[in-house]
């Protein structure tokens, strides 16, 4: 994962893509800091945690652009967005959510809201990367509530 985003780095330089380059470099430069912090070298799907929490910083700032009226800023974060999609695993539907959330409730016997962190703690290592937290933790409640 490392070497193909300095693979794709190195192309977005070649197109004069300022944005991706930027982009890239923002996230290079995230696992370089986690991997100096924790002192070791990150697996894939370590990479893949660093990738999908800058992804998620772009969509929490894009709600403060929105609510800022700041439409320029707004488009700028969806394109981020967009280029580093890309190096997530291909994203599970709401429907295919939905039914990982309810064999995950029926194994650990849920019964109501007070189990939520029971099933997220069983659930979580299931869809990582691969849904989005906050539309996982919604279907949750929903099932439970």
């Amino acid at each position: 994962m490392k070497a193909r985003l300095m693979e794709d780095m190195k192309q977005a330089m070649k197109a004069k893509d300022k944005l991706k380059v930027d982009t890239i470099r923002m996230v290079n430069a995230a696992i370089k800091n986690v991997e100096i912090n924790e002192k070791r070298e990150l697996s894939e799907e370590d990479v893949i945690s660093v990738v999908a929490k800058e992804i998620k910083l772009r969509r929490d700032a894009m709600v403060e652009y929105k609510k800022a009226e700041r439409p320029d800023e707004v488009e700028k974060l969806e394109r981020e967005i967009e280029i580093l999609l890309v190096y997530m695993p291909e994203q599970l539907s709401e429907e295919q959510v939905r039914e990982i959330v309810k064999e995950v409730v029926q194994q650990t016997g849920a019964q109501g809201p007070k189990d939520m962190g029971k099933v997220m703690g069983a659930l979580m290592p299931k869809v990582k990367g691969k849904a989005d937290g906050k539309l996982v933790s919604n279907i949750v409640k929903e099932l439970l509530g």
